[in-house]
């Protein structure tokens, strides 16, 4: 390998959205994330609305649901 060319590879900070925070090993120190596998249905096995921004709320409003009828 070329010498110098190379990112420094160091402990970097994971936090989830979900209030998960771990130590893993980057380039960078700190990584902000939205789903981890903490919270990601495929791991924890149940069923979670992730709503990016109020998406999940506008179209519940839009077409007049609840989370019952969702579930359906």
């Amino acid at each position: 390998m070329k010498k110098g060319i190379h990112p420094e590879y160091q402990l970097a900070m994971v936090h989830c959205a979900c209030g998960n925070n771990f130590e893993t090993r980057a380039t960078v120190g700190k990584i902000n994330v939205e789903i981890c596998s903490n919270c990601h249905p495929y791991f924890t096995g149940k069923q979670n609305l992730v709503d990016t921004a109020g998406r999940i709320e506008k179209y519940m409003e839009k077409y007049n649901l609840t989370e019952s009828d969702l579930k359906q």
